[in-house]
């Protein structure tokens, strides 16, 4: 089982290649477009407080960024590096963001995916989110999750 703790600003570089490596495959579904995750800021959504990571012997295996909004909590992203997907980390990642929205009052949980990452359209129903709509957003082509708690 991983711990999730908050991310350190120290883990920054460690955080973005984990982003790297677990979006890579999707860039060529996607038309050589890399994801907007492989692009983040971390060191500045750190410095925020929207970074958790899960740490899986001593290694970081996972990435969860949060924002509280006024009535939900979005997931902008959650990655779990390919040597550790599978193991429950991902599961572990939404159960800690489910937590967090009920800590904070917050009855709903949102996300959106690539409509590329097929993978993604098949896993969040599986725990409990259900498709509201699609768009184009800053040029992507996107699905959009909530869940109520």
């Amino acid at each position: 089982m991983a711990i999730i703790r908050g991310a350190h600003r120290s883990e920054a570089a460690t955080l973005s290649g984990l982003a790297r490596t677990a979006y890579a495959h999707y860039v060529e579904r996607m038309g050589g477009a890399e994801p907007a995750p492989m692009r983040e800021d971390y060191p500045s959504l750190i410095d925020a407080g929207q970074v958790w990571v899960a740490e899986l012997d001593g290694a970081v295996v996972g990435l969860l960024v949060l924002k509280v909004e006024a009535d939900h909590l979005l997931i902008d992203n959650v990655a779990v590096a390919p040597t550790a997907q599978g193991t429950g980390v991902g599961r572990q990642l939404l159960s800690f963001t489910d937590a967090y929205a009920r800590e904070r009052d917050l009855r709903e949980v949102r996300l959106y995916t690539n409509e590329a990452m097929t993978e993604n359209l098949a896993y969040y129903p599986r725990h409990g989110f259900v498709e509201t709509h699609r768009a184009v957003d800053h040029g992507y082509r996107r699905v959009y999750f909530t869940k109520h708690l």
